[in-house]
């Protein structure tokens, strides 16, 4: 006769793993899973890519050292080539697929589109890469911003270019969401000081039909451009205004994509600013900029060390301390709460400040310039 035990044993597996297969995705045993859709092809692939490796760098090494809790974390991607429609599609895939939380979405008009699915999951939305206050006003209750705002960086360059004296100044914008967000904000710290744009150009999402915009911004002769756009975009800018005898200084939001311009432009990128909002990932001089640089290296020649992929990192780092938070058995609301009980803490020279009514964690706004060997100077 057959040994019943045996048996028994077999069949309380059978039901424990029947069970386990039948959780969703981010409460599957030892794991927790993420989602992020953002531009991993076209003419802003460089956001989405160096976005994604930061975090990887970060939940690599995380779930080397045990993980959060003894769950290790899984970040899902999908590209939508900073198309909004796409990024729609993928945020209903993802939330379908019951991910934990979404992570690491790049750019406005993507991230705008993907708030009504958002808002009716009711699910965790984290550190994405924009700083538009579309998407900040009116509060969520489940979206949380790691980076300031657009209204902060571009009162720190208007601030600039008027201490210098520099008080004609144009904007070039993306025509969308994006490019507006950046264009109120220079509106807006132009207007205390009784100034508007001299001249606006546009130019449309993914193209680099740069040729009107221009025409229109150097008929006014302006002394500064304040570019408001992807780094593809904004490199042909930069050319071709060049080419027309433009002669006066560009300053562009952290958006751009430093580096990435920096590639773009070549030679031709020396002397032009870009605002940034995360601590330097080349400099020793912060804790969390050691740790990132260090991090880097372990991870290999492909973690090429910028400042996308830093704002990737930091945002990991900060989104595990809220997973940390959460407790060993965690719930969305838990991670929400975890979140916001994260109070003015300094992650290593970065200040994050949380509340139950705050999603915006912070401000920090720093000038930086390129050169003509790519580098990067603050």
């Amino acid at each position: 006769m057959d040994n019943p035990i045996p048996r028994r044993d077999a069949i309380k597996r059978f039901a424990a793993v029947s069970a386990a297969l039948a959780l969703p995705a981010w409460a599957q045993p030892a794991r927790i899973v993420l989602g992020q859709s953002a531009a991993f092809s076209g003419p802003a692939e460089q956001l989405g890519i160096q976005m994604n490796k930061g975090a990887r760098i970060f939940f690599d090494a995380l779930n080397a050292s045990g993980g959060i809790h003894g769950r290790s974390i899984e970040l899902r991607t999908l590209d939508d080539g900073y198309e909004p429609e796409r990024c729609k599609a993928n945020t209903d895939k993802l939330i379908k697929d019951d991910v934990f939380a979404l992570f690491g979405y790049v750019g406005t008009p993507t991230c705008l589109a993907a708030m009504p699915l958002v808002d009716a999951a009711k699910m965790p939305f984290f550190g994405p890469f924009t700083g538009a206050e579309a998407l900040r006003e009116p509060f969520r209750k489940t979206v949380f911003h790691v980076r300031a705002s657009y209204y902060d960086e571009t009162a720190l360059i208007v601030k600039q270019l008027t201490s210098l004296g520099l008080r004609k100044i144009a904007v070039f914008h993306q025509n969308d969401a994006y490019g507006q967000a950046g264009l109120d904000g220079v509106k807006r710290a132009l207007k205390p000081l009784a100034l508007e744009p001299v001249a606006v150009g546009k130019v449309e999402r993914n193209s680099v039909n740069v040729a009107q915009a221009v025409k229109d911004i150097t008929a006014a002769a302006p002394t500064a451009v304040v570019q408001i756009g992807a780094y593809k975009a904004c490199a042909a800018f930069i050319r071709e205004a060049r080419k027309a005898g433009y002669g006066g200084t560009f300053f562009n939001v952290s958006f751009v994509g430093t580096e990435a311009l920096g590639d773009e432009l070549g030679k031709e990128a020396r002397g032009i600013m870009v605002s940034q909002v995360m601590p330097s990932p080349f400099s020793t001089n912060t804790p969390i900029s050691r740790e990132y640089l260090e991090a880097a290296r372990k991870a290999g020649p492909d973690a090429k060390p910028n400042y996308s992929s830093m704002e990737g990192y930091v945002a990991a780092k900060v989104l595990a301390e809220g997973l940390r938070r959460a407790g060993r058995a965690p719930t969305r609301d838990a991670l929400v709460a975890g979140l916001e009980s994260i109070q003015n803490f300094d992650f290593g020279g970065f200040r994050v400040d949380f509340s139950a009514r705050n999603h915006a964690a912070s401000s920090y706004v720093d000038l930086s310039m390129l050169t003509q060997d790519g580098k990067v100077r603050i």
